[in-house]
């Protein structure tokens, strides 16, 4: 439902094409985090988030590229920018999975 709601909303400011680029490469990039993500869970959130994260930014940004431009040149660039704020929020899901553990022991 959201990957449709992004794209009505992409199709109201994006030309046709960008938004076809941009709606086919983040529903294949959800499928790849998705599976990558599943079976890595039960191992520890952080990691699970990290491989699937890196799994899924470059489906996204290797599809949107392709399709939106028809060249990979600014893959370097795009890759980058989305490995630092994957980066920049593992502190925090860390944070977040210890605090869920505090609490089902409390609980």
């Amino acid at each position: 439902m959201s990957i449709v709601a992004g794209a009505a909303l992409s199709g109201a400011v994006a030309p046709p094409a960008l938004v076809m680029a941009s709606t086919a490469a983040f529903f294949l990039s959800e499928l790849a985090d998705f599976a990558v993500y599943t079976p890595l869970q039960a191992r520890g959130l952080v990691l699970a988030v990290l491989a699937s994260s890196m799994v899924g930014l470059i489906a996204d940004s290797v599809l949107f590229l392709w399709l939106a431009f028809g060249s990979l040149e600014f893959l370097a660039g795009q890759i980058v920018g989305k490995a630092w704020m994957v980066l920049a929020s593992l502190p925090l899901i860390h944070w977040l999975r210890l605090r869920d553990a505090r609490l089902a022991r409390g609980a």
